[in-house]
């Protein structure tokens, strides 16, 4: 598909993704999604043809109008939209598909210095939510869904619905992972699961068995002083 093409598609899905859209010309001036997804076209064009510096400089000058870095090296598919936008990072070894929605705060990124590929591969139909982090050569397949906070960095089947850090599938064509349910983990776009409360709730628990372990031996005690506090 031309660049032209890939500009009208691009504008489209601005109308199918986002109902506050109202105009083209709206689109054209007020929307970074849209100017970072232009630029980076652009950018990629001559990063193609074995240029370095001038599309690393659009690349710049893209995240400093818009907040959005856009590696020129990354490889865009027709389709992507990107709401909002500020915070969002794309890798150089990226690879996206057509049809992806990535929110703001998204971050398709590497682990480390590693060479070559290094950074995600996303199907076709996927959604990242807000400050989702996908990091790592590896690979989102089509139709997934990545929940707000998110943090990935194991490979995704296609159809699966994906939220936690790490990141846990909790669906899989349709259904919910059994083991994951059963933890009565409802995704909300923004509602995740809490490691850190689960931790605070099982330690709660912990001190409430130690206290009553501790008050049966005070009561098998001939002592009258609590043994809590016997040094």
């Amino acid at each position: 598909m031309g660049l032209y093409r890939r500009i009208k598609r691009d504008i489209k899905v601005v109308f199918e993704r986002d109902p506050a859209a109202k105009s083209i010309v709206e689109v054209l001036f007020c929307y970074p999604g849209f100017h970072a997804i232009l630029m980076h076209r652009i950018a990629h064009w001559f990063y193609q043809r074995g240029l370095v510096l001038f599309p690393r400089m659009i690349s710049q000058f893209n995240r400093f109008i818009t907040g959005i870095e856009i590696h020129p090296g990354a490889k865009i598919g027709e389709g992507l939209f990107i709401d909002h936008g500020t915070g969002v990072v794309i890798g150089e070894t990226t690879e996206i598909g057509d049809n992806v929605t990535l929110y703001q705060g998204v971050t398709l990124g590497g682990t480390g210095k590693e060479k070559g590929k290094r950074h995600p591969t996303v199907g076709n139909n996927v959604v990242i939510s807000s400050g989702a982090k996908v990091l790592g050569s590896l690979t989102i397949g089509d139709n997934v869904k990545i929940g707000a906070g998110s943090v990935v960095l194991r490979d995704v089947p296609d159809n699966c619905t994906v939220v936690g850090v790490p990141g846990k599938v909790i669906k899989r064509d349709g259904r919910r992972v059994k083991d994951i349910a059963a933890e009565g983990v409802d995704l909300r776009h923004n509602l995740l699961p809490d490691p850190v409360g689960e931790m605070m709730s099982a330690l709660q628990e912990r001190i409430v068995h130690l206290e009553e372990q501790m008050a049966e031996l005070e009561a098998k005690s001939d002592g009258h002083e609590s043994i809590q506090h016997i040094v």
